[in-house]
This record gives structure tokens, C-alpha cells and sequence, in this order.
């Protein structure tokens, strides 16, 4: 008889697929009619406000870009937004909503900090309970939580207008489609699932910090009596609700989404996964509705949702199985260490698995003490180009950039001119969808070759040997793919930590996004041609499978020495403990 807590657990998994794939058409549909002008639910109320924006800001309605101006536009909105969050944190000290008297960031943390929310990466080197204001939290960084997940929407609409129009200079409106992306996607839902979040208990005010008083006292090591606590308060659940839906991943708090006032009960936890994963995977759908061809927009998801179920299940095993060197001490049951035991292992490993397929990076379990193959899992699924599914609209352009590298490789092998939907893929396009999926990874491979020459990379490992590899890895994995999330055991909070995830962040964030918008334009330049005899069908089974094979082999060729050397030894040196 199977144990009954693999059972409980695989059929929450099953059950939580089955309502997100229920929900990817619903949500793909919607996406689609928001960016195409059509009409919505949401219409009678957001057009009249959509129009006031317009007016304010100087935009024409109907004006669009070709993709240079799309580019700049979008460069120049988030070099603005980094400024502003940059000079809120340097000047938090000054600034209103600061009941705990919090100082201003150092000019390192608030760039890194700056940089992070920005790019979607929501790297944080701070604890937010105790360094962060509430106006830092609600006028800085949810701001950008909005503004950077709506980017990532842009760029992706942006590619799909490149591989559905035909022989047309311009992509649309960046302006348009940032204030399509809050107004009518992001806000309305965040909205509607911060109600839900505070229905079950996160909390949202704007109180000083509570002094409470403990049911029973306790002693230091130094003999000092603590009958006290003071517990944080501020605007959570508004914060928590588009940090899971923009797959950003700051938390309000130092433990995340480990902390019972941002994640209270089980229910809760499914709320906030759902939500991380609701927006890559109906893109998936928006994609296939916009190109005229569902099937095209079910075979990504169907390459996403094979890898992501292998992936979930390597995971899974590694952590039920634990580690045996706690077996020798006679701890016996689950490998709980570093997970909630509130949600057991199943919605331990379900969230740390969909924050790092994601570029969400939140997290309610340690990844730091997750056994060595489960840490290894949720690198792979970061190295991997965060395309499982990936981040919002991130995760999108870079799965079309890996399709169309799959296509030109396949039309190599019969000697055939590659094309995808229609557009013949030349060199350009190559080169722009190589750039796309191989910056972060080269950005990864140089970074952590710095940091593990020099002093100020190596002395902020707390553990050693290849675990200590494994957390600058995963560091340097996590800020260049914008995902956020860390190997606890690493201090980030210096010069070096701030400069150098700052500037992986940067460039792994905008060069791809730039390229993506390059490609969009060429793409929509060019004639649509008819498929032939000869043209791949890219919606069948043949293709999933092959597209699946291209994503894996990347990232295996990439990054297996560096895995290698990290978790893959700690396993056998676990194992050989036994």
C-alpha cells in the first residue's frame, strides 16, 4: 500500500495542474481581446480612465512604434523608474509612512535594490521588516512589482505582433500596451486576490509595530528573560498579491512567503502558486489566439507543462527520500528541515519548484536546505533560461527565441530555408534568439568565475566545500535571469554581492529584452509565406519533443561541469555518508 502522505501529496499536485490548465484559456482569451482593443467585461470602467491617462501623458491613441522607438521608450521608462526607487530608498529616513524610524539604505544596497525590483528580479540583500518603510514598500517597491511585471507583457505582445504582421515597419505602442497591461491585467486581479488573501489572514495596515506579550517566557543563553515580542505590521496582502501575480518575488517580509502573515494556511499557499504561474501559461494561449492557430500556442504549453511535470517529480523524489545522515541519528519521517510543516512536502516543493520555474523567486522553504539534487532542480530550472514557464512575458519571448533556434537547427538537418509560422528565419533572427537565451548563461559562467577568485567573492560563504560553490551559483544564476531567490547560506549584503548582482540583473534583464524587440521588428517586416511540402509542422508531437530536447541539452551543455562540482557532488558525498 502506498504511503498515504505520497499519495496526498501527488494528488494535490494533480488537482492544482488541472485547475491551472482549466484556467490558461480563460485567461489566454482575456489577454488577447485587452491587447487587441477588443471589448472586455472591464471596458465600461477602465476606457474612460484609460483615456484620462492618454491625455495626461501626450498619447495618441492608434500611434505606434517601429522597434527602435519600442525599445528606447521602454529603456527610458525603466531607466526613470530606477532613478525614482533608487532616490525613495536613499531618502526613506525623510520620507512619510516610516512608524519604525527606519534609516536610509546605503548607496550600494539602494542601487542593488533598485536594480532588482526594476528588472523583475527582486533580489533582496535586506530583511523588509526591518530596513523597509511603508511608504518604501507600497510608493517603491510595489509600484515596480506593476511596472516591471507589465514590461515583460510588452515585449512578449510586441514579438507576437512581429510573427503576425506582415511586411509592417511598426509593433505597436509601449505606452499603450504598459497602461493596457496594469489597467486591465495586473490591477483588477491583484485586487481581487489581495480581498482573498486578507479573507484568510494577511494582514494590511499601516500600524506601528506591536509589542505582544508571550504565552510563556524564555530564557537567553546569557540567563535574560524574553517575555516579549514585537511582531511587524504594514500593507502586506496588497503587496503579496502582484509579488506572486508579476512573478516578482520581494517579500515584505525577511522569511517571504514562509511568514504566516504573508502566507497563512493552505489555502493560501495554493492561492499564491496559482497565481505565479496563471500569467506565463496563458500567454502560452495568447500566443496560439493571436497567431491564429491554438494549436501552435498548446504545443508551447504542452514542451512547458512535460518538462515541468519531469522536473517536479525529480524534485519531489529527492526531497521525500531526505537525507540519510539524518536516518543514523534516528530522525525518523519526513525531511522537514528548512520546509513549513504547515504545508508539508508537497506544498513545500510545488512552491520552491514554481518560484524557480518562474522569475518569481518567492519562497516558503529554504532553498538552502533543500536536499543536493532539489537544489539542484531549482538551478537547472533558473540556468535553463526560466522558460518552465518562465517569467511573465520573459519566459514567453525566450521559449519562441529556443523555438525558433529549434526550427533553424531542423532545417539544417533536411536543407530546407528554416521558417516559423510563416516567417523565414534568416540570420538576424538567429542571432537575436541566440543572444536572448545564451546572455544570462554566459553572464552566470564569468560572474561566478570572478567571484570565486577573490577574496570578497569567497568570504561571504557561510558553508563550505560544494555547497559554498552551489551558493554562489545559484546567486549569480538567480540575478541574471531576474529570479530573486537565493541559497540562504550566502551574506549578499556587500560591495562586491551589490555591484555585481546589480549589473547581472541589468544586463541580463535588457539585453534579451531589447533583442526580443529587435526581432519583432524584422519579423514584422517581412512577407508571410505559405506552408509547403516541406515546411516542419511546429504543432504536432515531433516538434514538442524536439523543442523539449533543445531547451534540456542548453542548459546541460552549458552548466554540467559547474553542476558537477556543486550539487552533484554533495549527492555523492551524502551518499557516501550513509
Amino acid at each position: 500500500m502506498p504511503d498515504m502522505e505520497i499519495v496526498f501529496d501527488i494528488g494535490g499536485m494533480l488537482f492544482f495542474l488541472v485547475v491551472l490548465t482549466l484556467l490558461v484559456k480563460p485567461l489566454g482569451t482575456y489577454i488577447m481581446n485587452v491587447y487587441q482593443g477588443s471589448r472586455t467585461f472591464l471596458s465600461p470602467i477602465l476606457i474612460p480612465l484609460e483615456a484620462v491617462i492618454y491625455k495626461a501623458a501626450g498619447i495618441k491613441d492608434g500611434e505606434e512604434m517601429d522597434w527602435k522607438e519600442y525599445a528606447k521608450a521602454m529603456l527610458l521608462f525603466n531607466g526613470l523608474g530606477l532613478i525614482v526607487l533608487f532616490l525613495i530608498l536613499l531618502l526613506q529616513g525623510i520620507l512619510p509612512l516610516n512608524p519604525q524610524g527606519f534609516s536610509a539604505f546605503s548607496p550600494p544596497l539602494a542601487f542593488n535594490t533598485a536594480v532588482s525590483f526594476v528588472t523583475n528580479t527582486n533580489w533582496q540583500a535586506y530583511s523588509g521588516e526591518s530596513a523597509a518603510s511603508y511608504f518604501t514598500q507600497m510608493s517603491g517597491l510595489a509600484v515596480q512589482n506593476f511596472l516591471s511585471a507589465a514590461t515583460g507583457m510588452c515585449i512578449a505582445i510586441a514579438l507576437i505582433r512581429g510573427f503576425t504582421r506582415h511586411t509592417s515597419q511598426t509593433i505597436g505602442n509601449f505606452w499603450q500596451d504598459m497602461t493596457k497591461s496594469v489597467l486591465y491585467i495586473l490591477l483588477p486581479i491583484s485586487i481581487v486576490a489581495a480581498l482573498l488573501l486578507v479573507s484568510q489572514g494577511v494582514i494590511q495596515d499601516l500600524d506601528p509595530y506591536t509589542n505582544s506579550s508571550l504565552l510563556q517566557s524564555f530564557q537567553t543563553p546569557d540567563g535574560q528573560s524574553i517575555n516579549n515580542q514585537m511582531l511587524p505590521m504594514g500593507p502586506v496582502a496588497s503587496q503579496e498579491a502582484i509579488k506572486e501575480f508579476g512573478t516578482n518575488g520581494g517579500g515584505f517580509f525577511n522569511a517571504n512567503s514562509a511568514h504566516p502573515f504573508e502566507n497563512p494556511t493552505p489555502l493560501t499557499n495554493f492561492m499564491e502558486i496559482l497565481l505565479i504561474l496563471l500569467i506565463p501559461f496563458s500567454l502560452t494561449y495568447t500566443f496560439g489566439r493571436f497567431t491564429g492557430n491554438t494549436r501552435q500556442g498548446w504545443a508551447l504549453f504542452t514542451v512547458i507543462m512535460m518538462i515541468f511535470i519531469l522536473f517536479l517529480g525529480v524534485m519531489y523524489w529527492s526531497e521525500y527520500n531526505g537525507n540519510p545522515l539524518t536516518q543514523k541519528l534516528d530522525v525518523n519521517g519526513s525531511y522537514m528541515e528548512g520546509k513549513d510543516v504547515r504545508f508539508g512536502i508537497g506544498g513545500s516543493v510545488l512552491f520552491a519548484f514554481s518560484t524557480t520555474a518562474t522569475s518569481s523567486g518567492a519562497v516558503n522553504t529554504m532553498h538552502d536546505s533543500l536536499t543536493p539534487l532539489g537544489g539542484m532542480v531549482t538551478m537547472l530550472l533558473i540556468l535553463s533560461g526560466e522558460v518552465i514557464p518562465g517569467g511573465v512575458g520573459s519566459g514567453l519571448y525566450t521559449i519562441l527565441s529556443f523555438a525558433i533556434i529549434a526550427v533553424f537547427i531542423a532545417g539544417l538537418m533536411i536543407g530546407r530555408t528554416p521558417e516559423y509560422l510563416g516567417k523565414k528565419i534568416e540570420v538576424f533572427e538567429m542571432r537575436m534568439s541566440v543572444l536572448i537565451v545564451l546572455t544570462s548563461g554566459i553572464l552566470v559562467l564569468v560572474f561566478v568565475s570572478v567571484a570565486l577568485i577573490t577574496y570578497a567573492g569567497i568570504s561571504s560563504i557561510l558553508n563550505p566545500g560544494p555547497h559554498g560553490l552551489s551558493e554562489i551559483l545559484y546567486a549569480f544564476a538567480s540575478a541574471s535571469n531576474n529570479n530573486g531567490s537565493a541559497f540562504a547560506g550566502l551574506n549578499a549584503n556587500t560591495l562586491f554581492y551589490n555591484l555585481l548582482t546589480a549589473l547581472a540583473m541589468l544586463i541580463g534583464r535588457f539585453v534579451p529584452a531589447v533583442a526580443a524587440i529587435a526581432m519583432a521588428g524584422s519579423l514584422a517586416k517581412k512577407k508571410y509565406i505559405p506552408p509547403g511540402i516541406g515546411t516542419l509542422p511546429t504543432h504536432q508531437i515531433t516538434f514538442v519533443l524536439w523543442l523539449a530536447f533543445v531547451i534540456l541539452i542548453v542548459g546541460a551543455l552549458t552548466f554540467f561541469p559547474a553542476l558537477s562540482l556543486g550539487p552533484i557532488v554533495e549527492h555523492m558525498i551524502m551518499r557516501a555518508g550513509q
